[in-house]
């Protein structure tokens, strides 16, 4: 594969963590990742709020980048499809989701089954290590998808999905002994 000079500059800023690297992805990438990124949200606040995230995954997974499995921009497409395919994910979930009020039975709960352990969850995800109560409060208690917990706390997809299950089951044992 043949590098322009214009890469191998943005290669060297980015594994020497180089902030200058981020001026000229913009200045060079973010047209082309933008209208790949629209091209999949269909909305332009969705897409340049992943354009954006796109940027900073770039950032943070910078040494990442090996440039014998694939060209620069190939790297950044990857990234960008995936994120806006992640932001499309989550704003069709949290925009389009209907409440019925008029089905709703939220007001005619009984107060006198509720289980007072269950009521005091957070105390309980304070009792299992530390490891899994970082993945389940990311996901529970901060609202990300699994994708988003990997990302953030740099830890891989699967081992995230693996600390989640044991760490539910962990919590199984406290509600159902």
């Amino acid at each position: 594969m043949s590098i322009t000079p214009t890469e191998q500059k943005i290669i060297d800023y980015l594994q020497q963590g180089d902030k200058r690297a981020l001026d000229l992805l913009y200045d060079n990438y973010s047209n082309s990742l933008y209208g790949v990124i629209l091209k999949i949200t269909v909305n332009e606040e969705v897409a340049q709020d992943a354009l954006q995230e796109t940027f900073v995954k770039v950032w943070k997974n910078a040494s990442k980048y090996d440039a014998s499995k694939a060209k620069l921009f190939t790297w950044l497409f990857r990234i960008a499809r995936n994120t806006a395919i992640d932001k499309l994910r989550s704003f069709n979930n949290r925009y389009h989701k209907e409440v019925q009020i008029e089905t709703s039975n939220v007001y005619i709960l009984p107060t006198t089954n509720f289980n007072e352990d269950v009521m005091d969850i957070k105390k309980h995800v304070g009792g299992l290590e530390e490891k899994y109560q970082i993945v389940l409060d990311a996901l529970f208690f901060q609202g990300m998808t699994q994708q988003e917990a990997s990302d953030e706390l740099d830890i891989p997809l699967g081992t995230i999905k693996s600390r989640l299950k044991i760490g539910l089951r962990e919590l199984k044992k406290v509600y159902n002994p």
